[in-house]
């Protein structure tokens, strides 16, 4: 083995250690399930019988749609935003702003209404959060958002369902 692959290797390994660290220092939200939400379970054929190809990839695998690809990025009527795969209001239409990243963005949420992880799929540690409900992927959430909160909800328009007040 050569010098630089030794040095890489050792500094990869600490690097990898140092996760778990990092991630503790992270302030997550504090999220609980509400009391009046039963938790769904639906199996696999069911859940892809109930959702397009898209939104199964989002809400069941934990994927991410294309940034820029949701029409309710140009929503702005007064309404909720609901769980595309159980119903479950998630977001206000005055919690919503425009974030630049290309998904619909969202100042706060409704308390009780999403439970979070810490996800490492990108090696960084991450706040990964999900529809209390039924464990649907919606986004993750950023410590870079406006006030009051200074959280951005970065979520994926296909796990949402628009519904106008």
């Amino acid at each position: 083995m050569q010098r630089r692959q030794f040095m890489g290797l050792l500094l990869g390994g600490g690097a990898m250690l140092a996760l778990p660290k990092l991630a503790a220092a992270r302030p997550e939200p504090e999220l609980e399930r509400s009391a009046d939400i039963t938790e769904l379970s639906l199996s696999d054929e069911e859940w892809r019988s109930r959702l397009s190809v898209e939104q199964y990839r989002v809400l069941r695998e934990e994927g991410t749609e294309r940034s820029g690809s949701s029409a309710l990025n140009k929503e702005h009527r007064d309404g909720s935003y609901h769980c595309a795969g159980c119903d479950l209001p998630l977001f206000a239409s005055t919690a919503k702003f425009e974030s630049g990243t290309g998904w619909p963005s969202f100042f706060t949420h409704i308390d009780g209404h999403l439970l979070s992880k810490t996800d490492y799929g990108l090696v960084w540690p991450r706040t990964e959060y999900h529809c209390a409900r039924c464990g649907g992927h919606q986004g993750h959430v950023f410590e870079d958002g406006p006030k009051p909160t200074g959280l951005r909800w970065c979520n994926n328009g296909v796990a949402l369902r628009f519904v106008p007040a």
